[in-house]
């Protein structure tokens, strides 16, 4: 399996949310033959919404699935706690992670539930959510639960 192709797509939805003012993860579900099923982004800037993370929203966009042990997830960014019990809860089989350098998210958590975790380190992905924490650290505090004292 390419996931540098099947990346590439989710990182398409990480810029067009950093376009937007929003958050920028992107994530796309595939089949095990790497056909898309759904493609989504980080939208809880734009819709006012706080549960919809690029997981979620490429999740829901890829509609009922009767078994996800097969499917693949890619994301931009190491999931949270939230996402990354969606993964565990539909026993998504297989997650791919652009990087975990900008926050490394809960990948032990997935490991542990018998998730093929593949993380990418993509060069792309850490500069744009770097980018990001750099110019919107409210925002990005505030996407990952943790109050804005840090800054």
């Amino acid at each position: 399996m390419n996931y540098e192709n099947l990346l590439a797509i989710a990182y398409e939805e990480a810029q067009i949310g950093f376009e937007e003012g929003g958050v920028p993860v992107g994530a796309a579900l595939f089949d095990a033959d790497g056909n898309l099923l759904g493609r989504g982004r980080n939208r809880r800037v734009q819709d006012n919404d706080p549960s919809v993370h690029g997981e979620t929203d490429a999740f829901r966009k890829a509609g009922r699935q009767t078994n996800y042990r097969d499917k693949i997830l890619v994301t931009t960014l190491a999931p949270c706690w939230y996402c990354s019990g969606l993964i565990r809860q539909f026993n998504i089989g297989t997650v791919v992670v652009g990087e975990a350098e900008n926050f490394e998210g809960h990948l032990d958590w997935l490991r542990e539930a018998g998730v093929n975790v593949v993380e990418m380190h993509d060069p792309h992905c850490i500069a744009l959510m770097k980018r990001f924490i750099k110019e919107s650290p409210h925002v990005w505090f505030e996407d990952i639960g943790e109050c804005d004292q840090h800054i």
